[in-house]
């Protein structure tokens, strides 16, 4: 079941921006922390950003700290993700995601650990050196 679906992929040159959507149906989701995972080829799941339902309070990884920026508007239904100063080793599969149970983010090494149940397909960034 797909109930959040990000998008704005691509292949991006090193250095620049993307920005990446993840567009969801129903208000219940407005309460909900929605997390960005990425997994890279022959790598596991990573959690790269959160950003909670109360009050948007997001957290980073420390790999994307200061480089990704994580948002979100609920009258859209959306949440997004800024990247910026691209690097090769960002070059992954991005999911969001939520959990049904959970309005605040984990501390950040814990946003992989949750057993997430709402899912997309993911959208990939390939970074090209």
């Amino acid at each position: 079941e797909v109930q959040l679906q990000a998008s704005g992929g691509g292949l991006v040159q090193a250095g620049r921006s993307r920005k990446l959507s993840c567009a969801y149906s129903g208000s219940t989701f407005d309460d909900l922390a929605i997390a960005w995972l990425r997994q890279a080829p022959g790598k596991e799941r990573e959690g790269v950003s959160c950003i909670s339902g109360p009050d948007g309070t997001a957290v980073y990884a420390d790999s994307v700290k200061g480089r990704f920026t994580i948002t979100r508007d609920n009258a859209k239904n959306m949440v997004y993700l800024q990247i910026d100063a691209l690097q090769p080793e960002d070059t992954a599969v991005y999911y969001c995601a939520a959990h049904p149970q959970r309005s605040s983010c984990p501390p950040v090494h814990l946003i992989r650990t949750l057993e997430y149940q709402y899912w997309g397909q993911g959208t990939l960034v390939t970074v090209s050196s």
